[in-house]
């Protein structure tokens, strides 16, 4: 897995959302094609977390419906992550925030581990 993309899953798994943003879009800015949008599906879905932990649900919600229209077409599964878990779960968490609820617990990132020739997990 791409060392940036293992870092900003691991920031976005703390609930370090803008940080995961940052990391995430140094990953993103050299991309072209498909990898690009899904690197981009993944920034909007931390920046509308890091929008609803700042008490801004307006940027929240225009974020994650962002994210779930750039992330629809990695279903099920994309780069060893779990997308239809993170679509599914940031869709209900989107439900909440335009319902006026608080997101309660923020999802996690569900990655395959990966384990490198010499035994390591990377």
């Amino acid at each position: 897995m791409d060392p940036l993309l293992r870092k900003g899953i691991f920031l976005f798994n703390h609930g370090e959302f803008f940080e995961c943003h940052e990391v995430l879009e140094e990953a993103w800015t050299p991309q072209q094609g498909p990898r690009r949008l899904f690197l981009q599906s993944l920034i909007h879905v931390a920046v509308g977390f890091y929008h609803s932990q700042r008490g801004n649900p307006v940027g929240a919600m225009r974020q994650l419906r962002k994210a779930l229209r750039k992330l629809g077409p990695y279903l099920p599964s994309c780069e060893g992550i779990d997308t239809a878990r993170l679509f599914a779960e940031a869709q209900e968490r989107l439900a909440r925030i335009e319902a006026g609820n608080a997101v309660g617990e923020f999802p996690k990132i569900e990655a395959q581990a990966f384990v490198s020739r010499a035994g390591e997990l990377i």
